[in-house]
């Protein structure tokens, strides 16, 4: 069995949220770590989890992001982790996945599938056995309790219930 860890300096974890519904604002998790035990070559069998730091939430704009802490989205002071555990790692072609797992935001666990491209086998420069994987999924935010809600003045929606998901992961064999 391996163990394969994330590389904090070559990964990253966004979200991406209509606002207006007529544009796009991304944040990402400063704070996260991934971690992943196989021993099938090509990951078929692999137990992957994922967890982040709600309170190294950054969007760019300090007011927003505390706002996204608060008990109007993620509550980051009772719930300080985002936590996601596979339940299967599904191989559809040479390069392409389906994660099948459990995402937990707030006191929410719903089953999740995200879409995964990967990027292959290396080595680094200090020799370390390296992978990639690209993931992509959405959810609806107000499954998990991230229930603020308002509406313009011409009854249009603030922010979307729909949120992309994307990440790029680096993972390192231990």
């Amino acid at each position: 069995m391996a163990t394969w860890i994330s590389d904090a300096l070559h990964s990253e974890a966004q979200f991406k949220v209509k606002h207006l519904m007529v544009s796009t604002v991304t944040g990402h998790f400063e704070q996260f770590n991934a971690a992943m035990d196989a021993e099938q070559e090509d990951f078929t069998d692999a137990a992957i989890s994922f967890e982040a730091d709600i309170n190294s939430i950054n969007t760019k704009n300090e007011q927003r992001d505390q706002h996204l802490k608060s008990d109007d989205f993620f509550n980051a002071e009772q719930y300080p982790k985002m936590k996601f555990q596979s339940s299967n790692f599904e191989k559809v072609s040479d390069s392409d996945y389906k994660l099948h797992g459990n995402l937990t935001i707030r006191d929410v666990t719903l089953p999740v599938v995200l879409d995964v491209e990967y990027g292959g086998v290396t080595n680094d420069a200090y020799g370390r056995t390296i992978a990639g994987f690209e993931l992509s999924g959405k959810i609806k935010r107000k499954d998990f309790g991230l229930k603020w809600h308002a509406t313009t003045e011409a009854g249009g929606v603030v922010v979307s219930d729909e949120v992309k998901i994307q990440a790029n992961i680096e993972m390192v064999k231990q």
